[in-house]
């Protein structure tokens, strides 16, 4: 039996291989059209849009022949964009066709109540318990979600399109398919290849049914799934790693206080002149990239960042040390992934052009989920403010969505406090004004600020605020928000739930809380008091104050639904 994994060219298909063999499967890659014919186990992973997953396999002749494998009857299993291929279109491009197996349009969720995409972890409900045909997914487990549009679950309105609903799923007050089936094709919203060990699984048990051979089963009864009061969907739990270079050229993870990652410690040194001056000291170093990352999925975290702090100084592509750690993370780390430094357009030594697509697929080929972009977003927003609101297609953001999905795309921000005189204030930005409390903490009694972003890691201030920022990044389609606190940063005195609260209220895309998380009260109190998605820490978590399992134990107990 030949198993093979077919890459249409845009996408983490990289992160699928090392799970195949974490499992100890043997596999070869789809390179051209006749390979299909060697195959007789076929696996579709990856992400993006559904257009540019259509046109990529047209361009490479490989749509025709992925149909006529699927019609053979040798067993698939398509994931995510694999499985939406199967549909017969997408809202997100209604001319372009899927493969029209199922008859049934994706469409968009709803994101009046909830934020879209759905990104996070959330459970799927089999259609029918029986662990012969459950694929290895399970009810009392969570899998990783990462996408905007869905096939809804209704089998009253589309019958035909039920009977290939293999799990469902619940988000917010929508029930859509998480998981299909029928005969020898499977297929699963979710990524398998970053649900932790609950996804391995899955994996493992769809390919030992592959190889012992398949039986089909008569569907069940499909009956309607009306919305639970409460969804499965859990708040996210992240831990975040700066890596730069040491003074020595080794890549170590380090954290700042208010972004300075050197030791706070002054060596005097004597100059010649007997004037005494003192150095910076070294910079902070709290371990390995490629160890921490496995220590912090054993730990449980729901996702990890690894953010390169140097942006890149000579060449993204060029950074053969972060392009390796990046590879060595992503093959002992089975959760989502985010890479951030120097996604853009830039220059070689060379003279040679790269493109925020190609630095990001770079990224994304070696294991990378999503990307984030920092001081380019800035620049972005200015230009689209400047154009009143006119895209144009250019900016990293835009040409990143475009090809593999805004749920790939995040903007991460660095604002910090600008106060101003309450009672004469009456600039640009009086309408975002966030009030000290007379009960809050004393140096914010009277006062009034606005959040000014910045770019360079905090070092350059720019006229844009954190509301129009924000905005502007998901105008530009940003699917999630990052949202860092220069005031906060390394203070320890939990985040800022004023700044998050304003950018919550703006915009409708996922929001991860950053900066100044020290105990794991502050992450209770964020996601209960501002209904953020994620929290995300990194000196705590590195110096092991704070254990993650700790935090999600404190959740619990407060009633907020985490992943085990």
């Amino acid at each position: 039996m030949a198993l093979f994994l077919l890459d249409h060219g845009a996408g983490n298909v990289q992160s699928l291989a090392n799970s195949i063999r974490k499992l100890g499967y043997d596999f070869s890659w789809i390179s051209s059209p006749e390979d299909f014919h060697k195959a007789s186990i076929l696996v579709f992973p990856g992400q993006g849009a559904f257009h540019t997953a259509i046109e990529c396999l047209t361009e490479r002749g490989l749509l025709e022949p992925l149909y006529d494998y699927i019609h053979s009857g040798k067993p698939y299993f398509g994931i995510c964009i694999g499985m939406q291929v199967l549909f017969a279109s997408s809202a997100e491009s209604p001319s372009t066709l899927g493969l029209g197996l199922i008859p049934c349009q994706m469409e968009r969720f709803d994101d009046t109540t909830k934020p879209v995409p759905h990104m996070g972890w959330n459970t799927a409900e089999p259609i029918d318990p029986d662990t012969l045909s459950s694929e290895g997914v399970s009810s009392s487990d969570h899998y990783y979600f990462v996408h905007s549009y869905r096939a809804k679950y209704d089998p009253e309105g589309n019958p035909e399109a039920a009977l290939w609903a293999h799990s469902t799923t619940q988000y917010g007050q929508e029930v859509f398919m998480s998981t299909v089936q029928k005969g020898n094709v499977f297929g699963a919203q979710f990524h398998p290849e970053k649900s932790s060990v609950a996804g391995l699984n899955v994996i493992d048990a769809w390919i030992k049914q592959s190889l012992a051979g398949r039986t089909p089963a008569e569907p069940s009864p499909r009956n309607p799934r009306p919305p639970e009061p409460q969804h499965g969907f859990t708040r996210r739990i992240i831990a975040c790693m700066d890596v730069r270079a040491n003074d020595e050229g080794d890549l170590i993870v380090t954290k700042g206080d208010q972004y300075d990652v050197r030791e706070k410690s002054l060596t005097p040194t004597l100059l010649p002149t007997t004037t005494a001056v003192k150095t910076a000291g070294a910079v902070r170093n709290l371990g390995k990239p490629v160890a921490l990352a496995a220590r912090y999925f054993e730990s449980g975290a729901d996702e990890l960042c690894l953010l390169n702090i140097t942006s890149f100084r000579h060449s993204p592509l060029q950074d053969q040390p972060m392009l390796a750690v990046v590879r060595a993370a992503a093959e002992r780390v089975f959760v989502p992934l985010t890479i951030g430094g120097g996604i853009k357009d830039t220059v070689d030594p060379d003279g040679t052009k790269r493109s925020a697509v190609e630095v990001a697929g770079a990224y994304f080929r070696v294991g990378a989920d999503k990307v984030s972009i920092g001081s380019e977003a800035v620049y972005a927003v200015e230009k689209l403010r400047a154009a009143d609101g006119r895209l144009d297609g250019s900016s990293a953001i835009e040409t990143i969505s475009k090809v593999y999905g805004s749920q790939a795309v995040v903007v991460s921000i660095d604002p910090k406090r600008v106060y101003v005189d309450p009672t004469t204030y009456d600039g640009p930005y009086k309408d975002e004004l966030v009030h000290g409390r007379p009960g809050g903490p004393e140096n914010e009694r009277g006062r009034a600020w606005w959040y000014q972003c910045t770019v360079s890691g905090g070092r350059e201030t720019r006229p844009v605020s954190v509301v129009q920022l924000a905005q502007g990044a998901q105008i530009l389609g940003a699917g999630e928000i990052l949202l860092n606190s220069i005031d906060r940063d390394g203070t320890g005195l939990g985040f800022d739930h004023d700044l998050i609260g304003i950018v919550k209220r703006a915009v409708t895309i996922p929001v991860v809380a950053s900066s100044g998380a020290g105990t794991k009260e502050h992450f209770v109190s964020v996601f209960m008091e501002t209904g953020v998605e994620a929290a995300l820490a990194a000196g705590i978590f590195h110096r092991e104050e704070v254990g993650i399992q700790e935090v999600k134990l404190a959740s619990r107990q407060a009633g907020i639904n985490v992943r085990s």
